[in-house]
């Protein structure tokens, strides 16, 4: 047995013969001027949720793309526009919606049917999306928070300034937000 090694004999051994390979890194998130929801509360920022969400009339287990004004989908859903924001359903179910440039419309409604695609129009009591609301612009906001655990507040602040509510319907609600011309009657 003095034959020498081969490279197959010594790879079987532990004596590797290709160097160590570096673990990639991931890249960055950031991109300037879309902030974080931390930098947004730290900062106290106010969100403004777009008005274009309001009354959309859309489905929420049918695709982003059947809303009926494909305009709204690639305009921000807050301003100023952050990375990730978590969307709250009536019952407490939390999605969350991300998009390095800042989330969009279409990437709110995109998270919100990704949990409800598989559900059935007759499963859901309200199908339709009313709207978003961004808990701190709530009146009784404050109020809430003050029933809050004092050594718990300021983590409950931080953790809704990053939400908004969802408000859904049992019926389409759609609102001319787009500014459409009315259509004059034809004359008898």
């Amino acid at each position: 047995m003095t034959e020498p090694l081969s490279k197959v004999d010594s790879a079987v051994q532990g004596l590797s013969s290709s160097p160590p390979k570096e673990k990639a890194h991931r890249k960055s998130s950031s991109v300037p001027g879309v902030p974080s929801v931390k930098e947004m509360y730290n900062t106290k920022t106010v969100l403004k949720v777009s008005v274009e969400t309001q009354k959309s009339g859309w489905k929420i287990n049918t695709s982003s793309t059947s809303v009926e004004d494909k305009d709204i989908l690639t305009k921000q859903l807050v301003t100023p526009p952050v990375r990730v924001i978590d969307l709250q359903f009536p019952l407490g179910t939390v999605v969350t919606a991300r998009n390095k440039f800042g989330v969009t419309i279409k990437d709110a409604l995109d998270a919100i049917y990704k949990t409800q695609k598989k559900k059935a129009d007759d499963e859901l009591t309200e199908p339709y999306l009313k709207g978003f609301e961004w808990p701190p612009a709530h009146p009784s906001w404050e109020d809430e928070m003050l029933k809050v655990k004092e050594d718990e507040r300021d983590h409950t602040r931080e953790k809704q300034w990053g939400t908004l509510l969802i408000h859904l319907s049992s019926v389409p609600e759609t609102s001319n937000v787009g500014g459409g011309k009315k259509k004059k009657k034809a004359a008898e």
